[in-house]
């Protein structure tokens, strides 16, 4: 026999060849896990149950972290406004999964210095105890400790601030991190505990055998090939959308026949706008708690760019390309105006893109505000044994896949193992040296890969730059070893050309398109894709 496969590509460079994926599908085998969804908590549960041993199949209708996993405002954090609404669980918990994230994913996750400016006299004492209590509940989690800044220093940080009637700010530190890319490490480092996870492959039905959920019956989205897979326990994790699958189950056809499962999902829609670094220089966020209606704005360097917002307004479809509301883009840019020296406009964003966040909403709530709906993630298992995962956040991924392992545990879906398995578990690409890490917040390059830097600029094209910090080789490594199977995955979540700066990769489309090609001799959708970055530069 030859060597594994992880000796001969390293670790976590796995290839990831279409035909020979969709050929173990296909193969007759009962797995132990059945996974629904590519995003973070199906990602995090299919590495937590691999690692400990569970044979695992996961299956993603689109590519991994296509939906809200790929959109959110890249903070690693416990979460002050949650602490404000007297939520210390939630906190203390988030605090604990950020040092575990950032010491399992060095090179996709980093510390970063937030400031909150002070422009009444009451602000830096208020929010100043409140970050310290925020200190308390990290204990020896903290990144750093929060600082009670004067006006000059507060300038000295955010030298882009309003300066007028500026009277001081707090410093705190949380963290920051690259959302797609970790994804994928997820998946990647899934795959080298033994999972077989596959994109482009839509979960379509349940399987039922004598009442219980027994499988899937899933389709190749690029060949329409029909695929069933055979599992002991099956789980939801598919965000927004687990609704959907919740309605194939055999407790909605089971029902009184009138009206189907209540759904448990209040999408809430946040809303980002890209600018140039030039409105925030230096390396430190601006943090603004309370705006005019009550929402968090957040002004973050973030791979080059500055990312304003968020929003949160409620949104009751669930389409996978949402589109911010001309009332949200109006807020943050005016929001924004007040806090920076320069207001930007409309004509300075380099790319708007939105996510729909998977807030749990209490059965008998038929409302709309979100504002006031927990960020906290809930489990839930049928009758006929599905397993149901959603709300929650990027943060604390790790803690709700232990969570949904445990409930299988107690509902004797698998024989329990024991738990633990990937507090120290590092992530793809995590082994590094001191010299490869860099701050998130600078321009994108190589040190993203950590480890695999070598063995990607080992790769054709290693010196030909398609866009600032992307090159050709790592367009072939996204397809050879990322998954990647179209343009858009390559310079959307591979690369986040997209979301940093959409006319640029509308322009470096076909040439990576080109490559991708080459690559896997399949049509790269490059058309769609362009049509894609004009949405993206395109303000209601």
């Amino acid at each position: 026999m030859g060597k594994p496969l992880s000796e001969t590509f390293g670790p976590g460079a796995l290839p990831t060849l279409r035909r020979d994926l969709i050929a173990r599908l296909m193969q007759p085998h009962t797995y132990d896990v059945a996974i629904v969804g590519g995003g973070a908590t199906g990602l995090g549960v299919a590495l937590d149950a691999a690692a400990r041993g569970f044979s695992v199949v996961l299956v993603e209708s689109h590519d991994f972290a296509k939906g809200t996993s790929s959109r959110a405002t890249k903070l690693v954090h416990g979460g002050v406004r949650y602490l404000a609404q007297g939520n210390i669980a939630l906190v203390r918990e988030a605090l604990h999964e950020r040092s575990m994230l950032l010491n399992n994913a060095p090179h996709l996750a980093q510390p970063l210095a937030f400031v909150m400016p002070s422009y009444q006299w009451w602000e830096t004492p208020f929010y100043g105890l409140g970050l310290t209590a925020y200190d308390m509940l990290a204990g020896k989690a903290g990144l750093g400790k929060t600082e009670f800044l004067n006006r000059r220093q507060t300038l000295e940080l955010l030298p882009n601030a309003q300066a007028s009637n500026l009277r001081g700010g707090v410093k705190y530190w949380d963290g920051q991190f690259n959302d797609a890319r970790l994804a994928l490490a997820l998946a990647r480092s899934a795959a080298t505990q033994g999972a077989l996870l596959v994109n482009y492959c839509r979960a379509t039905d349940l399987v039922f055998g004598q009442g219980k959920v027994t499988g899937l019956q899933c389709q190749d989205t690029e060949t329409g090939a029909a695929i069933t897979i055979k599992a002991r326990c099956v789980i939801n994790a598919t965000g927004v959308w687990v609704d959907e699958l919740r309605q194939k189950d055999g407790d909605a056809n089971k029902g009184d026949g009138r009206r189907p499962t209540k759904a448990m999902v209040a999408p809430s829609q946040g809303v980002h706008i890209v600018v140039e670094r030039e409105f925030l220089r230096g390396d430190t966020a601006l943090m603004v708690p309370k705006t005019a209606d009550g929402r968090v704005l957040f002004a973050v360097p973030w791979l080059g760019k500055v990312i304003l917002g968020t929003t949160d307004t409620p949104r009751h479809d669930l389409a996978r390309e949402p589109r911010p509301f001309r009332q949200e883009v109006e807020f943050i840019l005016t929001e924004a105006g007040r806090y920076l020296q320069r207001a930007p406009r409309r004509s300075d964003a380099l790319s708007v893109w939105v996510g729909l966040r998977p807030l749990v909403k209490p059965q008998d709530d038929d409302g709309d505000n979100t504002k006031g709906l927990s960020r906290e993630h809930t489990v839930l298992v049928s009758r006929s044994g599905l397993v149901t995962v959603t709300g929650g956040k990027w943060t604390t991924y790790r803690a709700m896949a232990e969570d949904v392992l445990q409930k299988c545990f107690d509902k004797a879906l698998l024989e329990k193992r024991a738990g633990g398995v990937t507090t120290h578990l590092k992530l793809v690409g995590a082994e590094q040296t001191e010299q490869a890490q860099q701050s998130i917040g600078n321009a994108p390059g190589i040190h993203s890969y950590g480890s695999e830097q070598a063995q990607v600029l080992a790769l054709p094209g290693a010196q030909s730059e398609l866009a600032p910090g992307l090159t050709e080789a790592m367009v072939r490594f996204a397809v050879r070893y990322e998954y990647a199977r179209c343009v858009e995955d390559v310079l959307a979540r591979r690369s986040r050309l997209l979301f940093l700066d959409a006319k640029l990769a509308g322009k470096v489309a076909a040439r990576a398109g080109e490559i991708v090609r080459q690559e896997t001799g399949a049509d790269p959708k490059t058309e769609a894709f362009c049509a894609l970055a004009q949405d993206y530069l395109r303000l209601p």
